[in-house]
């Protein structure tokens, strides 16, 4: 599956109708964006069961902003609707191939509880 881009208008189904969902979030100028940009393209290829998007920072201002994206390229991920991993640089393919294998390889249900706990620890100590 080759990359699909990623809008205002689209973010919400992105991520409610995907089991994993990877964002690449760039811009045209970043260089590093350009050279991340291949072996995120290629990764889409090779995992056609993960949805692949692109975020152009600079058309999609107020998704990046609603990332708190303050470096690109930065790399975020979802599983099962929750934010798994947020990350800025670029990754070689060997990097971006063991974020995948991780984050097929998790176990939601324990990610679900483990966050339920932090919340309710939270709430206890406000």
């Amino acid at each position: 599956m080759a990359t699909v881009e990623l809008t205002s208008e689209n973010l919400d189904s992105s991520i409610e109708n995907n089991d994993i969902l990877l964002i690449d979030f760039w811009a045209e100028w970043c260089g590093p964006c350009k050279m991340f940009g291949p072996i995120f393209e290629k990764a889409s290829e090779q995992y056609p069961d993960i949805v692949f998007a692109k975020c152009n920072t600079e058309l999609q201002q107020q998704v990046a902003g609603s990332f708190g994206i303050r470096s690109i390229p930065t790399m975020a991920v979802f599983c099962e609707k929750i934010l798994v991993f947020m990350q800025p640089g670029a990754l070689p393919e060997q990097g971006l191939i063991e974020i995948i294998d991780k984050v097929k390889g998790l176990d939601m249900d324990q990610v679900r509880k483990d966050i339920a706990e932090q919340q309710k620890k939270k709430n206890a100590d406000a």
